[in-house]
């Protein structure tokens, strides 16, 4: 018996897309994108068999149905374990970048919040523009965790940094409800 676990199966797209109109294909290659698959070559796509993929994939598979496309879908693992590692690291690889480009966002988060409070910027207005930016900074690595099923080293640092965010805009939010409280009970100009 060993400790190894056994290798990940994934489900492979074989994706064949007229030229023309070019918006299919890039239709297909956004949802598949979006979905977190792994571009492996031209019209290759690859993506670990767990549920998370599955209605990327079904959308995808409708994108190019639509388009008049071909598609063969195929259920695989490595040759060897050697083989699904070397995959495995390349999955871990995409989910890295992602990671990458998830903490350098929430840092100009915090500078954007930097310079509303530097600038006294304490604004109803601006609270919910802070808001969205932050929720949608949530969303993003809610989507990035579900996609990063071979947990990526950075995914630590980028759950700290949302953390970060989300205490960054605590305090925001209060400097903006001091701002409009005024001393003598009634409430400040909110716009």
């Amino acid at each position: 018996m060993t400790d190894e676990a056994p290798p990940t199966r994934w489900v492979v797209l074989l994706i064949k897309l007229p030229s023309d109109p070019s918006r299919h294909r890039v239709a297909v290659w956004r949802e598949l994108s979006k979905a977190g698959a792994l571009s492996v070559g031209q019209g290759v796509w690859a993506a670990p068999d767990v549920p998370v993929f599955a209605a990327g994939i079904a959308r995808a598979l409708e994108l190019s149905d639509r388009a008049g496309g071909e598609v063969v879908s195929l259920h695989a693992s490595g040759v060897t374990a050697a083989d699904s590692y070397r995959f495995q690291a390349m999955f871990t690889s995409a989910r890295e970048d992602e990671w990458t480009e998830f903490v350098a966002d929430s840092g100009k988060y915090e500078l954007e919040l930097d310079k509303e409070i530097s600038n006294a910027k304490f604004t109803l207005a601006e609270l919910e523009e802070e808001e969205q930016s932050l929720d949608r900074l949530r969303r993003w690595h809610r989507d990035i965790t579900a996609r990063d099923v071979f947990g990526s080293p950075s995914a630590p640092e980028a759950e700290r940094r949302l953390q970060r965010c989300t205490a960054r805009f605590a305090d925001y939010t209060e400097r903006v409800f001091s701002a409009l409280h005024v001393p003598d009970g009634s409430v400040g100009d909110v716009l």
